[in-house]
């Protein structure tokens, strides 16, 4: 049975090589038309309390999960690798 997008938004992706937290899954890219999950996109970590925005977004590619558990997902990176600038607000 598959797993729903809805319920990997709850999970929080932990990197194996070095054992960083990464964040929770915002989101998912698909390939369409086939409905195929390329990757899960995590928000990067946020600056000064929030109030600087976020730093660069992780987006983790398919390939590098290793396991899915009830709540984490385990993955195999380099971090720096899979970095994906935020786009900026139009106020800068």
């Amino acid at each position: 049975m598959g797993t729903r997008v809805t319920e990997l938004r709850c999970k929080e992706v932990i990197n194996i090589s070095d054992g960083h937290r990464l964040g929770f899954v915002a989101d998912v890219e698909v390939k369409l038309p086939d409905g195929q999950v390329v990757a899960l996109v995590v928000p990067g970590p946020c600056r000064f309390f929030g109030l600087f925005g976020r730093k660069d977004d992780y987006v983790v590619p398919w390939n590098c999960i290793r396991r899915m558990g009830s709540d984490i997902i385990l993955v195999d990176l380099e971090p720096d690798k899979c970095r994906v600038p935020r786009p900026k607000p139009g106020w800068f």
